[in-house]
């Protein structure tokens, strides 16, 4: 597996959030992912490849916290439509209680097989504004991308 670039990631992330900007964040768009960029699909692939590449390379995940590996990858930006892009990487575990004030659009990536987050398995979960939860792997280890519409997030304490 070759490296990945911040600036190659960018452009693989702006070919979702460009067909998803402006859109409510509910269970309809979270349906619209699952059907369009599938788990078992190329560009869901394509990307969970490249997070594991970035991850491996020592820029994605650079943080850790709780046995929580995490980082924001993207702040907000116009090339990938106002989202920001964030990737955590857990094992079995519950992380930090937050608020997501605009929503949450989560890609789960299981690395070990029946790994799930927050109940469900490899594909797209997504929270309407105002949701908050305590995020949690359970089954295993996953890759977890977050879009966050103006990367809003509150943790609370």
């Amino acid at each position: 597996m070759s490296a990945i670039t911040l600036e190659a990631f960018t452009d693989l992330i702006a070919g979702i959030t460009g067909r998803i900007a402006g859109q409510a964040l509910d269970a309809r768009l979270g349906a619209g992912l699952n059907a369009e960029f599938p788990g078992g699909g190329e560009a869901f692939a394509r990307i969970a490849e490249a997070c594991q590449s970035a991850i491996a390379a020592g820029w994605m995940c650079n943080r850790e916290a709780g046995g929580i590996r995490f980082g924001r990858v993207i702040k907000p930006c116009e090339a990938i439509h106002g989202f920001s892009v964030d990737v955590v990487v857990m094992d079995d575990c519950k992380g930090p209680h937050h608020r997501h004030p605009n929503g949450e659009i989560d890609m789960i990536m299981p690395l070990d097989e029946g790994a799930k987050f927050d109940g469900v398995g490899r594909g797209w979960l997504v929270y309407p504004a105002g949701h908050a939860h305590y995020p949690t792997v359970t089954g295993g280890k996953a890759i977890v991308l977050y879009l966050l519409p103006g990367g809003a997030i509150e943790f609370t304490k």
